[in-house]
């Protein structure tokens, strides 16, 4: 049987060349977060609540008026009671944690290493989906995820800088980004069970009261005026709709077609656009070992979205 662009792997999830340009659409979108959060007038955790109260609005708004609002009744879910709230719930405190996580380490560490550390998840991701969900990989598949993850640390070489002062911001970062492989795993599983918004809505309601919580206890800054009024809301509207509702909708709507683990390899986009901007933005450097990773993390993204096509159309002639 000849391959097909389209086809069913062993895991249960396909292959779609639509779901891996909203994936590449939206880890683009939200590679834009570290800028935002630089930017914001508020404190870093006080962001993340706001990234992900301002969707909820919106995305319950349209839950309650749409054929959606019976979705949970007629679930296919396998888990029911306790287990399935826990279930439900699980990608919103992921969420919460690696969001507190990621956005406190920017406070004590730079933008490149807080990128670069945040983004090994894949790793973790292609771990649990190869050992616990059987998903099918590639000697190209990993070749392709070493070759973008090397070019994530060309991308990042000019100002990654590992140093005892920065040694808790770098912790941070590799703590968030175990805690997003926990959550790309989890919408991964979920979104065969539930629509794009239904998880959007949950897991931005069930993320917002921890963050809320947590830059409380910090005593962060969470409301601003004055000059920075205007200025500051469009910051956190950006962050919010753009960010989160725009970017990981997208994200979580490629998740159904997608193998979990060439998913989270392809969202290592996110520290290329994050350099791009913050050259743009910020003035930091961006030199050619910093484009040559930029070439060479597009280039394994590339390569491991062909091995994952290749090892999907050995299990269909299988």
């Amino acid at each position: 049987m000849t391959s097909n662009p389209t086809t069913h792997s062993e895991a249960g999830v396909s292959f779609s060349r639509m779901a891996f340009a909203a994936l590449l659409c939206g880890g683009c979108l939200i590679g834009f977060s570290a800028i935002f959060v630089r930017i914001s007038p508020v404190g870093p955790i006080a962001t993340a609540f706001f990234r992900m109260f301002i969707p909820v609005p919106l995305l319950w708004g349209y839950l309650l008026v749409s054929e959606h609002r019976t979705e949970l009744g007629r679930s296919t879910f396998r888990f029911r009671g306790a287990a399935f709230w826990i279930a439900l719930m699980a990608p919103g405190l992921f969420f919460a944690c690696d969001i507190s996580f990621w956005h406190q380490s920017l406070m004590f560490t730079t933008v490149s290493n807080a990128n670069l550390l945040g983004n090994l998840a894949p790793i973790f991701v292609t771990l649990v989906a190869w050992r616990m969900f059987q998903e099918r990989i590639s000697v190209l598949f990993v070749f392709g995820m070493l070759c973008a993850l090397t070019g994530t640390m060309l991308l990042m070489g000019g100002s990654l800088r590992l140093s005892p002062q920065q040694f808790m911001g770098d912790m941070l970062a590799v703590a968030s980004a175990v805690l997003y492989a926990g959550y790309q795993l989890s919408i991964n599983r979920l979104r065969r069970h539930f629509s794009t918004v239904m998880l959007m809505g949950w897991t931005s309601l069930v993320a917002a009261p921890p963050l809320l919580l947590l830059s409380l206890l910090f005593r962060e800054q969470i409301l601003w005026g004055g000059d920075d009024l205007w200025r500051g809301l469009a910051v956190l509207l950006g962050v919010g709709l753009g960010c989160q509702l725009a970017g990981q909708g997208l994200i979580v709507y490629a998740m159904k077609k997608l193998p979990a683990s060439f998913a989270s390899v392809t969202l290592l986009v996110q520290p290329l656009v994050a350099a791009l901007t913050a050259w743009l933005m910020l003035g930091e450097r961006l030199g050619p070992l910093e484009v040559a990773g930029g070439v060479v993390v597009l280039t394994g993204i590339l390569l491991a979205q062909r091995g994952s096509v290749l090892a999907n159309a050995k299990i269909q002639r299988i």
